[in-house]
């Protein structure tokens, strides 16, 4: 599932001052930030940015698309959203757990990935690998 980063999200990340690898604590569902376990499906996903990275400061929106598919979800963001409800702005991002932490729950059924943490890193790219 490769995918470029479009030439537009890098221009914006170089004026934001966004860098690859630069991370941050991220509130994966939005509507789940309090859940002990949360449920991802399939389609969209807006997510709850915890501390800065770079220009862009917590709490911000960021938005992307999941896929449920595997062991653990692919989370990729592809807009991020200042609070003050300015335009969305083009990036590229991903959310990463470290020792399988975003592993799925056994329970989880298809197009369903149940988590056990309502939280985990996005990291910035500039490719989706």
């Amino acid at each position: 599932m490769s995918e470029k980063c479009p030439e537009k999200s890098l221009e914006v990340m170089r004026y934001l001052q966004l860098y690859v690898g630069e991370a941050a604590w991220v509130q994966l569902d939005a509507n789940q930030s309090r859940a002990e376990h949360i449920t991802l499906h399939d389609g969209p996903i807006e997510s709850v940015l915890d501390e800065d990275i770079g220009t862009l400061e917590a709490p911000m929106r960021l938005y992307g698309r999941v896929w449920t598919g595997g062991e653990q979800p692919v989370i990729r963001y592809y807009e991020a959203q200042f609070l003050k409800g300015k335009d969305r702005v083009p990036i590229c991002a991903v959310a990463r757990l470290g020792f399988g932490q975003l592993r799925k729950r056994p329970e989880s059924k298809p197009g369903t990935a149940i988590l056990n943490s309502p939280r985990a890193g996005v990291y910035i790219v500039d490719e989706f690998r």
